[in-house]
């Protein structure tokens, strides 16, 4: 597959960094996010580290630590002087894996909720009216 021509491409990644997230996180998020929605597919090439950081200010090294750790879950693979692709290979996690995920998450749901000023009692509220609304759609 044919790498996406990413500069006429939508940008794939924005940092918020008032919501106490680390910025490694959100790219991390943000990927799997992509992946998880179809707009990234397998065989997909990322931006390079180096313009990655530069199109979001930040130092290539949180970059770096955002796609190690995307390849050690099977999620991204690098190909040494080609690039960074998202993996074609469905990921499979274990229950401890799959339990520590859903705990970041979590973290920082409720990191991004706190910094808004949203309770954790009104994002469960919500959390329950999507649920709601998910299943009438199906």
């Amino acid at each position: 597959m044919a790498p996406r021509d990413l500069k006429l491409a939508p940008p794939l990644f924005s940092l918020d960094l008032a919501t106490g997230v680390p910025a490694y996180r959100q790219i991390i998020n943000q990927i799997l996010g992509a992946i998880a929605s179809g707009s990234l597919r397998g065989g997909e090439q990322l931006p390079t580290v180096r313009q990655l950081a530069v199109d979001l200010s930040i130092n290539p090294n949180t970059v770096v630590r955002a796609y190690r750790e995307l390849e050690i879950r099977g999620s991204l693979a690098t190909q040494q002087g080609i690039g960074t692709f998202v993996t074609t290979e469905p990921i499979k996690l274990d229950e401890a894996a799959h339990q520590r995920t859903i705990d970041q998450l979590v973290s920082d749901v409720m990191a991004r909720a706190g910094a808004a000023g949203i309770t954790g009692i009104e994002l469960i509220a919500r959390l329950k009216e999507f649920l709601a609304e998910q299943k009438r759609g199906s």
